[in-house]
């Protein structure tokens, strides 16, 4: 899974806000509230997105509504585990990366371990045996 490109990601992040479908002529107009963007580039991109498998498309009239195919959390994750792939010793990896997170961002990691169960001695614990 790669990172987005910058107008791949103003896209994206469109959709995902809005949570709902959107035309390219939409996402145009908005981005042209910041800066201008010409409506041929944002379709053409749209229809990379498309083709990449991030964002689905269904005919409504003459024009496509999009709609991104999984939640940026989703995405978020993938790109997560695709870099966690990346190397051969992912203990090390993850103790770097916790290293410099915010320490309320780590609150969050042990709160969604605890909440999933994956803290040993915590309720739920996944493979604990009884």
């Amino acid at each position: 899974m790669r990172r987005l490109g910058d107008l791949e990601a103003e896209i994206m992040d469109r959709l995902w806000r809005w949570g709902r479908p959107a035309t390219v002529r939409e996402v145009v107009d908005d981005i042209n509230d910041r800066r201008p963007v010409a409506y041929t580039t944002v379709m053409t991109v749209a229809d990379i997105l498309h083709r990449k498998g991030l964002l689905r498309r269904e005919k409504a009239g003459r024009a496509w509504l999009y709609e991104p195919e999984r939640s940026r959390e989703e995405y978020t994750a993938a790109l997560m585990q695709d870099a966690l792939g990346n190397t051969e010793d992912r203990q090390a990896a993850l103790q770097r990366f916790v290293e410099h997170m915010p320490p309320e961002d780590v609150s969050a990691l042990a709160a969604a371990l605890r909440a999933m169960g994956r803290i040993p001695g915590s309720a739920g614990e996944h493979g604990a045996s009884s």
